[in-house]
């Protein structure tokens, strides 16, 4: 997939994925709202100031490509994963330099974004599922696709519910073959693992995977490594322990993080689980634009779960005065879904998440996920006793 074109052809196929946005006379005059179709085929509405915003921020795009091609050239087209060796130094002390200069690099150009047409690989290699498709034979997810080709579950049952509702209106996704193919990534999946089947939310999940990805095969792994080896794990079986175990995490880093938020938010007796239980189920898919929310994943596929906890607080700190004037749970609702609806400059957002939010390591968020797992395994266990007793109460 990757190895058919030449830098140079990949060079103008990544040029020309990002025009530029011109907005009418008549638009730009009357500041009215405007629909453009974005990089991967979503409708998007906004203000000509809106517009404005993604321009400059595909500028930057451009430009940080022109970085990642100069990178090739000096360094190989693999240097991200393969350190060179230096004359004159021996071969531990050379790779050990290099991987380290390497790695700096690479994190701070991931901040910046991967080029569009480069996000395939980049990710496919990063993130470890070439690493777990190569354990397997050549032929396991058509094998697998096959196998479980007309096969009837709970988990195709709710897929099937859920395909038409999957980005709706979107040009591929919302047709018969957009449809057929994210079921086969998501029904293969539940079979692959019978303790997660399929969650909602999966399925925003893989329809952006596949867009882009571009093959399905590929889609079909890096759902597997992000369920298998880059978020906490329960986070998608039928009890959603992982997932609560996370809302529980994040508000305690709210609290930490943007104590003035959290004071006033907690006398509104608003529970910040009500946005943010989709923003960590859908990974932001369904919240963000979309070329924010990838530029968040471009981040993700490389330093791993914590990600998602530095955006959600970034989230809430760039609205911090709005927040803390608000008096009704439904006004914080709607300064915080006008604000991720209309974040089309994913720099802005980055910035506050990890230079003002400051470091959270991944270390530090496991003890906070093993201080609230007994809690959450306790009430969910609670609340199964209940159901159970009214079950018995109606026979």
């Amino acid at each position: 997939m990757y190895g058919t074109q030449s830098k140079r052809d990949l060079a103008l196929e990544f040029q020309s994925q990002i025009p530029i946005l011109r907005p009418s006379i008549h638009a730009r005059r009357a500041n009215l709202t405007v629909k453009f179709q974005d990089l991967y085929g979503f409708t998007v509405e906004g203000n000509v100031d809106d517009v404005n915003v993604l321009n400059e921020v595909r500028e930057k795009v451009r430009q940080q490509g022109r970085v990642w091609w100069a990178l090739e050239a000096s360094k190989g087209a693999n240097w991200y994963l393969q350190p060179s060796i230096s004359e004159g130094q021996s071969l531990k002390a050379s790779l050990k330099l290099s991987a380290m200069a390497n790695a700096i690099t690479l994190k701070r150009l991931i901040r910046k974004g991967i080029p569009p047409v480069l996000r395939p690989k980049i990710w496919f290699s990063l993130s470890g599922a070439a690493k777990k498709k190569s354990t397997v034979p050549d032929s396991y997810y058509n094998d697998l696709t096959k196998a479980v080709e007309g096969k009837v579950t709970p988990a195709t049952r709710q897929i099937d519910h859920d395909l038409p509702r999957t980005f709706p209106g979107h040009s591929w996704l919302d047709t018969p073959e957009g449809h057929a193919t994210l079921r086969r990534v998501l029904v293969g999946y539940s079979f692959r693992d019978s303790d997660v089947g399929y969650c909602q939310g999966l399925n925003y999940v893989a329809a952006l995977l596949l867009l882009v990805m571009k093959t399905e095969e590929d889609a079909f792994w890096m759902l597997a490594v992000l369920l298998e080896n880059v978020l906490v794990s329960d986070c998608y079986t039928t009890n959603l322990s992982g997932c609560h175990v996370e809302q529980r995490v994040f508000k305690d880093l709210l609290a930490k993080k943007c104590p003035r938020i959290a004071t006033h938010l907690e006398a509104l007796e608003f529970d910040v689980s009500l946005v943010a239980t989709e923003w960590f189920l859908c990974l932001f898919s369904k919240s963000l634009p979309s070329e924010t929310t990838l530029r968040v994943w471009d981040v993700l596929f490389y330093e791993g779960a914590k990600v998602l906890f530095h955006v959600a607080l970034a989230i809430f700190k760039m609205k911090e005065e709005e927040l803390i004037h608000s008096h009704h749970v439904g006004d914080v609702i709607n300064i915080l879904q006008k604000t991720t609806h209309h974040l089309f400059d994913p720099d802005e957002l980055l910035t506050v998440a990890f230079d003002k939010i400051g470091s959270m390591t991944t270390n530090t968020i496991s003890k906070q996920r093993k201080k609230q797992e007994p809690a959450v395994m306790a009430e969910l266990d609670q609340r199964l006793r209940r159901l159970n007793s009214l079950k018995l109460d109606d026979k």
